[in-house]
C-alpha cells in the first residue's frame, strides 16, 4: 500500500480494506477453538479405547505437530491483526483528511497539488485594496492555510498506513506463510521460533491459564513430562492437563515409595479409586496428588467440558487411606441425582481432600479451616480460569457442598481476598460456618440441610448455622431420623434436593 499523495489517500478502496481485515480476523478467531480440538482429538488418539499401537501414536504425533503450527500461525495473526486494526484506523484518517483539505481549498476556488500544497494563493492584501477585496484575499489565504495543514495531516496518517501495511506483513513473512498456495507444515513447524519454557512465577489462577493458553501442545507436553508434580499442582490449567501430570507423580509414588508406608497407601487407594471409576466407564481425572500432605482430589466426570460442577468439600477424621473411596463414592450419587434431575447434563462431581481435615479434637479448632478454606478458594478460582481461557467450553455451574466441618473450611473460603467463584453453596449438617449469616458465603444460592437427629447440625459450635432461624439459607429437605453421616444416602430426599440444586433445576423454596 502507498499513500504518498492526496490522489493516492482518495483512491483507497477503504471499505473494502475494512472488510479484509475484519474476514482475517474472524479467521483467526475461528483457527483458535480449533486448534483446542486438535489438542483434544491428539490426546485421544494412541489410547487403547480410541486407535491404539504404532500407528495410532504417529497419528498423535502429527495432530500435536499440526497444533504447533497452528499455535504459531494463531499468534502470527494475532500480531498481524493488531497492526492491520492499525491500518484501517490511518488508512480512514488519511482518506477522511484528504477529502476535508480538497473540500475546504475548493470552497476558496484553490486545488492542492499531490503534496497538498494549495495553487493560486492570492498574494497577501495591500493598503490600496477596497474592504471587500481585502476580506476575499484573507479568506482564501486562510482557507489555503487550513487545506494545506489538513492534507499534511493525511499525508501522515497515510504514511502511517503505509507502515502498518508493511509491519502486518512481517509475522507471517517470518514463517514463509504470505501468499497464496499450500503450505508445507513439516518445513512450518521447523520454522517456528521455539522460546524457552518457563514455568510461571505467579501462582496466580488467571495468570496460570493465560500462561498455559500460550503454550503450543508440544510445550504443554513437554510442561507436563518435565514439571509433573508443578503443573499438577496448578490451579488454572485444564483437567485434562493436571490429570496427565498427577498420574505421572502416582504412577512414580507406586514405584519408589516404600511399600507399608503412609505415602505408599494413600498412593494405592488412590489408585483404586479411579480404577473403580475408569472399570465403571466413568471419565476420572486425577486433579491432585499430593502424599507428602496427603492430599488429593480426583473428579468424576470430565471438568473440562462438564455444564454442572459439585465440589464435595468432607468434614473431621476424612482421609484419603480410608475414606477416599466413600467421598469419591457420594461424587457419583450426587452426579447421578443432578442427571436425574436434568437428563442429558454433563456433569462433573469433585472428591476433594485439598485439606487436611482435623483429627479428633483438632476439630474445636479453626486452624485446618483456615489453612483449607484459601485452598478452596483457590481450587474454585482455579476452575473458573480454566474455563475462561481462549476456545474452552463456557464457565459451568459450581456448586460447593460442604459437609459437617467442610462448611466451616467453605465459610473460610468465602473470606478469602476475591469473592467465592461458585454459583451454589451447600451446607450439609453444618456446626456453623464462622461467617455469621447466608450472604456472607459470597453464593448467590445458599441452602442448608439438617436434622433434629444430628447434634452436629444443632451445635452452632462455629456460629450460626441452617439451624438458626434468620441464618438465610433455603432449606433442604431431611427426615427426623436423619444422622449426621445420612445426608447423601439415597433413601433420604436430601440426596435428590442435591442433584436438583447441582443441576439448577431447584426451584426456590
Amino acid at each position: 500500500m502507498t499513500g504518498t499523495t492526496l490522489t493516492e489517500l482518495t483512491g483507497w478502496d477503504v471499505p473494502q480494506l475494512r472488510g479484509c481485515v475484519g474476514t482475517l480476523g474472524v479467521v483467526a478467531e475461528r483457527l483458535l477453538p480449533w486448534r483446542y480440538r486438535l489438542d483434544a482429538l491428539g490426546r485421544e488418539l494412541g489410547a487403547a479405547e480410541c486407535w491404539s499401537g504404532p500407528a495410532g501414536t504417529v497419528a498423535a504425533a502429527a495432530l500435536v505437530e499440526l497444533s504447533t503450527v497452528a499455535s504459531g500461525v494463531s499468534g502470527a495473526l494475532a500480531a498481524s491483526a493488531a497492526e492491520l486494526d492499525g491500518l484501517v484506523a490511518a488508512a480512514t484518517e488519511a482518506q477522511e483528511r484528504a477529502a476535508t483539505a480538497q473540500a475546504v481549498a475548493g470552497s476558496a476556488g484553490l486545488r492542492l497539488d499531490e503534496q497538498g500544497t494549495a495553487i493560486g494563493v492570492p498574494a497577501a492584501p495591500v493598503p490600496v485594496m477596497a474592504a471587500d477585496q481585502v476580506a476575499d484575499v484573507t479568506a482564501a489565504r486562510a482557507a489555503a492555510a487550513v487545506a494545506e495543514a489538513t492534507a499534511a495531516d493525511a499525508l501522515a496518517a497515510g504514511a502511517r498506513a503505509a507502515a502498518h501495511a508493511a509491519a502486518a506483513a512481517g509475522p507471517l513473512a517470518g514463517l514463509g506463510v504470505v501468499g497464496a498456495g499450500p503450505v508445507d507444515v513439516t518445513a512450518l513447524a521447523v520454522r517456528l521460533p521455539t522460546p524457552p519454557l518457563v514455568m510461571p512465577s505467579d501462582g496466580d489462577p488467571r495468570q496460570v491459564a493465560g500462561w498455559w493458553a500460550g503454550l503450543s501442545a508440544g510445550q504443554q507436553l513437554q510442561a507436563i513430562d518435565t514439571w509433573p508434580g508443578a503443573v499438577g499442582a496448578l490451579d488454572g490449567l485444564p483437567a485434562w492437563a493436571r490429570d496427565r501430570a498427577n498420574r505421572l507423580e502416582l504412577a512414580a509414588a507406586l514405584r519408589h515409595l516404600p511399600s507399608g508406608s503412609g505415602r505408599h497407601d494413600m498412593a494405592l487407594a488412590v489408585e483404586s479409586a479411579l480404577e473403580e471409576m475408569t472399570d465403571g466407564g466413568q471419565v476420572a481425572q486425577l486433579l491432585q496428588f499430593d502424599p507428602a500432605e496427603g492430599l488429593v482430589a480426583i473428579s468424576r466426570g470430565d471438568l473440562d467440558t462438564a455444564d454442572a460442577v459439585g465440589v464435595l468439600v468432607p468434614g473431621i477424621n476424612t482421609t484419603p487411606i480410608s475414606d477416599l473411596g466413600g467421598l469419591v463414592a457420594d461424587a457419583a450419587d450426587v452426579a447421578a441425582a443432578a442427571v436425574a434431575a436434568a437428563p442429558g447434563l454433563a456433569v462433573a462431581t469433585v472428591a476433594w481432600l485439598g485439606y487436611r481435615t482435623p483429627i479428633g479434637r483438632e476439630a474445636v479448632e479453626l486452624r485446618a479451616a483456615r489453612t483449607g478454606g484459601p485452598a478452596l478458594d483457590r481450587a474454585l478460582d482455579g476452575l473458573a480460569a480454566a474455563r475462561s481461557a481462549p476456545g474452552a467450553p463456557a464457565r459451568p455451574r459450581v456448586t460447593v457442598l460442604g459437609h459437617s466441618y467442610g462448611t466451616v473450611v467453605t465459610g473460610q473460603a468465602a473470606r478469602a481476598p476475591g469473592r467465592l467463584a461458585a454459583d451454589a453453596v451447600v451446607l450439609l449438617g453444618s456446626p456453623g460456618t464462622s461467617v455469621g449469616r447466608a450472604d456472607r458465603l459470597e453464593a448467590p444460592e445458599v441452602h442448608g440441610a439438617w436434622s433434629v437427629a444430628d447434634p452436629i447440625s444443632t451445635s452452632g459450635f462455629y456460629g450460626a448455622g441452617p439451624a438458626g432461624l434468620f441464618f438465610g439459607d433455603a432449606p433442604l429437605p431431611t427426615e427426623l431420623t436423619q444422622g449426621h453421616g445420612d445426608y447423601y444416602d439415597a433413601d433420604r430426599p436430601t440426596l435428590a434436593a442435591l442433584g436438583e440444586v447441582v443441576a439448577g433445576t431447584r426451584a426456590p423454596r
